[in-house]
């Protein structure tokens, strides 16, 4: 579909994440799902029978459809040569953050954040811009500040649109006193060691 057809499609979210080793669960009950990123996919693509259930979404998180992609280096080269177009962990953990509260939890993507210390803060910036989601932003820095990698430092909150007001969209928890945003009562404590702003 990427090199035969020319789909301007990607892997992303946390399959991206999972393909480059963030990872950190199975899933169980059932196949992980594939997401697929693209504004057209093909009619017959839910027609194919695979291993694998595939989600689709469209790319209108990101102005630029294509920052932040790289070619897969971290899976086995296939025989025809060509590797898959993926999110880089800076976009694909932005992907990921879009799918709470419904397809993902705070609890998993805690865990995979703990382990994103190798983030390039640069293409982190480009991409905190580019993106459409004050919701997608403000989460970003809820979990950014709660994990504190050297790359956070390199990042001020404050070069960021994150809107005004309070933002609600998941229910039972408490109001984040810095960004603002409904967040699990145990991501609303802001860590003193960790909530400096770069």
């Amino acid at each position: 579909m990427q090199h035969i057809m020319a789909y301007q499609l990607h892997v992303g979210g946390m399959t991206s994440l999972r393909l480059q080793g963030f990872g950190h669960f199975v899933a169980t009950g059932g196949p992980e799902a594939v997401l697929l990123y693209g504004e057209k996919m093909p009619g017959w693509l839910s027609r194919i029978p695979v291993d694998a259930a595939i989600e689709t979404r469209k790319t209108s998180l990101f102005s630029d459809s294509q920052l932040g992609l790289v070619e897969d280096a971290f899976s086995p080269r296939p025989a025809w040569g060509w590797r898959l177009r993926i999110s880089g962990p800076e976009r694909a953990i932005l992907e990921a953050l879009d799918e709470l509260p419904e397809q993902e939890s705070f609890e998993h993507l805690d865990q995979v954040f703990e382990s994103l210390g190798t983030l390039r803060p640069k293409l982190l910036a480009q991409l905190l811009h580019d993106c459409t989601k004050i919701k997608v932003r403000r989460l970003f820095f809820v979990f950014a500040d709660r994990h504190g990698h050297a790359w956070r430092r390199q990042l001020s909150s404050d070069a960021f649109d994150l809107g005004r007001g309070d933002r609600v969209f998941v229910k039972g928890g408490r109001i984040h006193p810095r960004y603002r945003i409904m967040v699990p009562e145990a991501f609303a404590k802001p860590s003193p060691e960790t909530g400096h702003d770069g």
